[in-house]
């Protein structure tokens, strides 16, 4: 299949600013923290949220054999076994600790992560950021950015994804998909890239650039019980380009199950490994500019008055 892909800007040049290339034989905790369990609590809505909120099956641990580093390659390992009601396990790293200490997050720049991901019915491999704080609101209003993840029975493919929009339920999201070329699947080593610049993410695989992305929008009105709102008026949007003008930080990890990838099946392989060679983040050299005006796109209260004009 031949794909279209988008024009790549000039050539820019970057500068190495962070990077763990997995030296050592442990994971680096001045680097990366774990998150640990099935769930997280909601203290707006005072509940416990199993599956992280996206009905996952594992439970995430910090021990080695869901979690090591050997030979310079981080390896992160989703296993099918028992515990705490769960029937997997397997680890996420994040670079910001559990009570909310930095300890590596960026605004703006170029997050590069050369790895290899297991795949399969029910796989749910993702490198990915997050907002350092909810500057506009709880998930999605404050963003997210996907570098990598993949439908687990499609290898061929890679996802690169946005969500924003208001705080859940009311958030969007934005997909793109990109054929790997030359019969290669996630299986094999590739390098998967985002260069976020003020106003435009652009997402790249092996240096080739395959996506560019210029519009979204972030509104931070909730009802009483904190739930987002559609934003009305322009006077609801929050200033362009937000919520993609914050400080993000770095997540790695392989969910079981859930509500994007289904269950596993009879066929799908564990224990289930992603191999991180390196994760390297650079900052544009000579700065960003002012930033792209916003792309094309409608935004909710538009698509509200072209509806009731028709």
């Amino acid at each position: 299949m031949n794909q279209k892909l988008p024009k790549a800007p000039g050539k820019a040049k970057w500068r190495l600013v962070w990077s763990d290339e997995f030296d050592g034989d442990h994971v680096d905790t001045t680097k990366w923290d774990f998150d640990i369990g099935n769930g997280f609590f909601d203290y707006k809505s005072h509940t416990w949220i199993e599956g992280w909120g996206n009905e996952e099956l594992q439970y995430y641990t910090r021990e080695p054999e869901n979690v090591s580093v050997k030979d310079s390659l981080l390896t992160i390992r989703a296993v099918k076994e028992s515990l705490h009601g769960c029937g997997y396990t397997s680890a996420r790293l994040r670079t910001r600790k559990r009570d909310g200490t930095p300890l590596f997050a960026k605004l703006y720049g170029k997050f590069e992560f050369r790895a290899k991901v297991p795949w399969g019915k029910g796989m749910w491999p993702a490198l990915w950021l997050l907002p350092l704080d909810d500057k506009y609101g709880g998930w999605a209003a404050s963003g997210e950015i996907d570098v990598m993840e993949i439908v687990g029975e499609k290898p061929h493919q890679t996802l690169g994804t946005i969500h924003f929009g208001s705080t859940f339920p009311e958030r969007e999201l934005v997909t793109h998909v990109y054929d790997i070329p030359n019969g290669s699947t996630v299986a094999d080593w590739h390098v998967y890239t985002v260069e976020w610049e003020p106003g435009e993410i652009r997402w790249l695989l092996d240096g080739v650039l395959w996506a560019t992305q210029n519009f979204w929008w972030s509104c931070s009105q909730k009802n009483a019980d904190g739930a987002g709102l559609v934003a009305k008026s322009p006077a609801d949007v929050n200033p362009w380009p937000a919520p993609f003008d914050q400080p993000f930080y770095l997540i790695m990890n392989v969910a079981v199950g859930g509500n994007f990838p289904g269950h596993p099946n009879a066929e799908t392989h564990f224990p289930a490994e992603m191999v991180v060679d390196y994760v390297r983040v650079y900052d544009k050299v000579g700065g960003y500019g002012t930033g792209k005006p916003i792309g094309q796109g409608k935004l909710p209260f538009q698509k509200k008055a072209k509806s009731q004009k028709a």
